[in-house]
C-alpha cells in the first residue's frame, strides 16, 4: 500500500528596488491559470535557499540575492494534493529577466503585493492570507 505524505515546495518572494514582487502565471499545470511567485518543489540534498536560487533562475532568469526564509504555509488542495509550502523572500540581483518555460507559464509581471492580479495560486493566497502583518512590513 502506497502512503501518500504532504510534498515540500519553495515559494521565492523576489522583491526589486521599487518594491514590486515577480509573479508568473500558471499554465499547463497544478494552479493552471493563476498567479504566483516562482517555485518548486525542493530536491533531495537541497538547501531551501539553493532551491529558491535554482526555481528563480530555471522559471525566470532571475538571480537573486540576500535570500532568507520568511514563513510557510499549510496548502491543502484537494484530497491528493498536500503540500508545505516554505516562502522564502530575496532581492532581485539581476538578469534580464524571461520566460524559461512557456510550457508552464502564461505571463511574468511585476506587482505591488497591495495589487496582486486574480485568481492567485493556493500557497501564494495562503501566505498573502495568514500572514498580513508580516507582509505588511515587506
Amino acid at each position: 500500500m502506497e502512503i501518500h505524505r504532504p510534498k515540500i515546495g519553495v515559494g521565492v518572494l523576489i522583491k526589486d528596488n521599487a518594491n514590486k514582487f515577480l509573479l508568473l502565471k500558471r499554465k499547463n499545470a497544478h494552479g493552471d491559470g493563476t498567479w504566483a511567485p516562482p517555485g518548486g518543489h525542493l530536491e533531495l540534498g537541497e538547501t531551501i535557499i539553493e532551491c529558491a536560487q535554482r526555481e528563480a533562475l530555471e522559471e525566470t532568469n532571475s538571480e537573486i540575492c540576500n535570500a532568507r526564509i520568511l514563513t510557510l504555509t499549510e496548502d491543502i488542495f484537494d484530497a491528493h494534493k498536500h503540500y508545505i509550502t516554505l516562502w522564502v523572500l530575496a532581492d532581485f540581483k539581476g538578469g534580464i529577466v524571461t520566460n524559461n518555460e512557456p510550457e508552464k507559464c502564461e505571463a511574468l509581471e511585476w506587482f505591488i503585493l497591495d495589487n496582486v492580479p486574480a485568481p492567485l495560486f493556493l500557497s501564494f493566497s495562503n501566505l498573502l492570507n495568514q500572514n498580513k502583518k508580516l507582509i505588511s512590513m515587506l
